[in-house]
C-alpha cells in the first residue's frame, strides 16, 4: 500500500516519539519497517499473535500492543508498539489515524496519476472524464498546457525523480509517464500567464535537470487549453513539436508547438504529395546528388540571408569559390539560390527530403545505402 520508506521514516518518527520501539507488519506476518532491530524471539511471538488475531481493533499480548489498520473494511497493516505502558493505547489510535490519512493521501495520488495518464492517451469517455475530475478534486475548467520532456537517454530515470521533486507540493500540477523515454508534466497556469511563462518553464527544466541530474533533455510544449478534456489535444501538440524538431530544428532543446513555422506544415504533407514534390524539383533524382560541402554551402548562404559578400567571408572562401558552388545547384536543379523564390523552393525541398528520411525504416535505409 505505502512505500517502505514512508513506512520506515513513520516507525523512526514514533519511535522516537514513544521512546520504544516499534513495527508494522502485514496481516501474513512480515515486517515492513521497525524503529530498533527486533530479536528473533520477538518476530515468532508477533507473527503467532498476528495468525491468530481476531476482528479486534487493538490487542494487547506478550508485553506488546497490537493495533490493526484497515482500509475498507480490509486489514492492510498491523502496528505493533514493544511495550504496554500507560498511554500506549492513546498513542497507538492516533498512530493509525496519521497512517491511514497517509495511506488514503497515497491512493489518491496514484488515482489522480492514474486519471490523468488515461486522460493524456483518450482512454476514457468524455462523461467518465467529468465524473472522474470531480471525484478526484481535478479541476475541470483551468488553464493548462502539455510540456514533454525528453532525455537523450531513454532510460534516465533521474530526470523523473528530479521533476517529481520539484512539483511534489503543487496540487494542480502533475508529473506522469505514459511511455518509455518521455516524462509528461501538465502545468497550470494563471490567468495573467502565457506562452512567454510557459517558455521559461520550459527553460527552467532544461536548466535544473542539467545542472541537479547532469542529464541533456529536448522540451517541448503543446497549445495552453482552457478545460480538462482538451489535454490530450496539447499533449498530441508536444509530441508533435517533438517529432518536427527532431527533424527539422535538431540545434533547439526546447520546442513549441505553436512557433514550428513551415516544419509543421512539411511533418502534416501526405507522403505521395512529398515525393511529387521532390520529383519536380530534383528531376526525379535524389538528394544525396549533392555533396555535403555544396549542401554545408548553401545551407550557410541561407543563414546569411542569400548575402554572397557575407557567406563568403564566413566560409574563408573566394566569392568566385562561392559562386560557383552556388551555381552547380542550378545546372542540377534549374533553381538559381541567389534569387529569393528558387532559394525558397530549394529551402522547402532540402526541409521535405529530411522529413521523407525520418519516415523511412531501418531495413529502407539499408536498401538506399547498398544501391
Amino acid at each position: 500500500m505505502l512505500p517502505n520508506q514512508v513506512l520506515q521514516k513513520t516507525m523512526r518518527d514514533m519511535g522516537e516519539i514513544v521512546g520504544e520501539n516499534c513495527s508494522i507488519w502485514n496481516s501474513e506476518g512480515v515486517c515492513l519497517a521497525h524503529f530498533a532491530s527486533i530479536s528473533e524471539m520477538d518476530r515468532r511471538e508477533i507473527q503467532e499473535v498476528i495468525q491468530n488475531m481476531d476482528e479486534r481493533e487493538k490487542i494487547k499480548e506478550a508485553g506488546k500492543s497490537f493495533f490493526c489498520i484497515y482500509m475498507e473494511e480490509e486489514l492492510v497493516y498491523i502496528l505493533v508498539i514493544h511495550t504496554e505502558k500507560e498511554g500506549t493505547e492513546v498513542i497507538g489510535r492516533l498512530s493509525v489515524k496519521q497512517i491511514e490519512t497517509l495511506i488514503q493521501a497515497y491512493q489518491e495520488r496514484m488515482n489522480r496519476n492514474h486519471f490523468m495518464q488515461n486522460l493524456l492517451l483518450d482512454n476514457m469517455l468524455l462523461v467518465d472524464v467529468y465524473n472522474r475530475a470531480k471525484k478526484l478534486n481535478v479541476a475541470i475548467e483551468e488553464r493548462r498546457a502539455v510540456i514533454v520532456i525528453e532525455p537523450k537517454n531513454p532510460e534516465e530515470n533521474l530526470v523523473l525523480e528530479t521533476l517529481k521533486g520539484i512539483y511534489a507540493t503543487s496540487t494542480r500540477d502533475f508529473v506522469t509517464v505514459v511511455d518509455e523515454g518521455h516524462i509528461i508534466l501538465v502545468k497550470a497556469l494563471e490567468d495573467g500567464e502565457g506562452y512567454k511563462e510557459l517558455n521559461d518553464v520550459a527553460k527552467s527544466i532544461v536548466d535544473i535537470v542539467n545542472t541537479e541530474a547532469m542529464v541533456n533533455v529536448r522540451v517541448a510544449y503543446g497549445t495552453i487549453v482552457s478545460e480538462i478534456r482538451e489535454v490530450s489535444k496539447s499533449y498530441k501538440e508536444a509530441g508533435m513539436a517533438l517529432d518536427v524538431g527532431r527533424i527539422f530544428y535538431e540545434e533547439k532543446n526546447i520546442l513549441a508547438y505553436n512557433e514550428l513555422g513551415i516544419g509543421r506544415l512539411i511533418h502534416q504533407l501526405p507522403v505521395s504529395l512529398c515525393e511529387m514534390f521532390l520529383k519536380e524539383v530534383f528531376a526525379g533524382k535524389a538528394v544525396e546528388q549533392f555533396d555535403e560541402e555544396t549542401l554545408s554551402t548553401v545551407h550557410k548562404f541561407f543563414e546569411n540571408n542569400l548575402n554572397i559578400s557575407e557567406t563568403a567571408r564566413q566560409l574563408f572562401l573566394h566569392r568566385n569559390t562561392l559562386v560557383y558552388r552556388l551555381e552547380k545547384i542550378q545546372k542540377k536543379t534549374g533553381l538559381d539560390v541567389r534569387v529569393f523564390d528558387d532559394a525558397l523552393t530549394f529551402k522547402i525541398a532540402l526541409m521535405v527530403a529530411n522529413h521523407m528520411k525520418s519516415l523511412q525504416t531501418p531495413e529502407d535505409k539499408a536498401t538506399m545505402y547498398t544501391n
